[in-house]
């Protein structure tokens, strides 16, 4: 009975093991260049896309450098998620080097762009590339992706939609919830300084002010007067926190808060998620971690 139970086990193995490996191969691959992106693509894509993901967890898009996996990534997909606005500068010669045939959606396509007048735009229109920090321009991202997908693979189209409605909804939970959160935080004290300028859409959809002593991208580096005016803005306003980011150099913040005596409110999530072991491995857990954070440094 016992050799009968183990051959049966065996031979259960065998057939589970491919029809696994041959689902896995029947889904369509997608390559989204960050974190945030690539969650959207698993919610709206469901059990039908491998999604894989450029820039990790924790990682910075403003100053990635593409691997020669990379290119072997985007080869091997059908369908490559973008930001645009243009966050990923390094993208174009990529995709080049891997002769892909992949079909590109830009996923902020639609979402009408904050402008930046300091010069540190990577976009020659001067757009601000960080339009995801208002969840309802996640949406339009949401909507871009399904359309997207559905494109690419007509024979899914009941299922992203599916998928992506049921997200959709999520999402509108969520925009209330941070609407009723700012809400309850006095107004004299919805300001706060982050370490770059990641949140404007944020400020403009919350009524929460940012200000930063680096631009829009991580790769500016701020000079002796911005730090100064900014120093002096805090005192002067009475700013009552600061903020770190889990994509910046936490130095020039940790400055900033002993030379104004500004509470250091925690990290703040703007560029990218964690992985699963940290506060913030969804698009829904980050800005539920943000907001968060913010009440908790402002409201008292």
């Amino acid at each position: 009975m016992l050799r009968f139970v183990s051959i049966f086990v065996v031979a259960l193995v065998a057939l589970v093991g491919p029809a696994s490996a041959n689902a896995d191969a029947a889904r369509m691959n997608i390559v989204a260049t960050f974190s945030i992106l690539g969650d959207f693509a698993k919610n709206v894509g469901g059990e039908r896309v491998n999604v894989t993901t450029l820039v990790g967890p924790n990682s910075d898009t403003h100053v990635y450098t593409p691997t020669p996996s990379d290119a072997k990534k985007i080869t091997d997909a059908k369908l490559v998620i973008v930001n645009g606005l243009g966050l990923e500068g390094w993208l174009p010669r990529l995709v080049k080097s891997s002769g892909s045939k992949a079909a590109t959606v830009v996923a902020s396509k639609g979402v009408a762009p904050r402008r930046i007048e300091d010069g540190h735009s990577h976009d020659p229109s001067g757009a601000d590339p960080h339009a995801w920090q208002s969840v309802v321009n996640a949406k339009t991202y949401v909507a871009n992706i399904r359309d997207a997908l559905i494109a690419a693979d007509p024979a899914g189209a009941e299922a992203y939609k599916a998928n992506a409605a049921a997200y959709l909804g999520k999402l509108d939970a969520l925009d209330r919830d941070v609407r009723e959160s700012v809400a309850k935080i006095p107004p004299e004290r919805r300001s706060v300084i982050s370490t770059h300028d990641a949140f404007g859409y944020f400020a403009a959809a919350y009524g929460i002010k940012f200000i930063a002593p680096q631009g829009v991208s991580t790769e500016s580096e701020p000079s002796a007067r911005d730090i100064a005016a900014i120093i002096s803005q805090i005192k002067k306003q009475k700013i009552p926190a600061v903020f770190l980011e889990n994509v910046s150099d936490p130095r020039l913040t940790r400055r900033i808060a002993a030379e104004t005596g500004a509470n250091i409110g925690g990290t703040l999530y703007s560029d990218s998620l964690t992985d699963e072991k940290g506060p913030a491995p969804t698009y829904i857990d980050m800005v539920r971690h943000n907001i968060k954070a913010l009440m908790s440094a402002l409201s008292s």
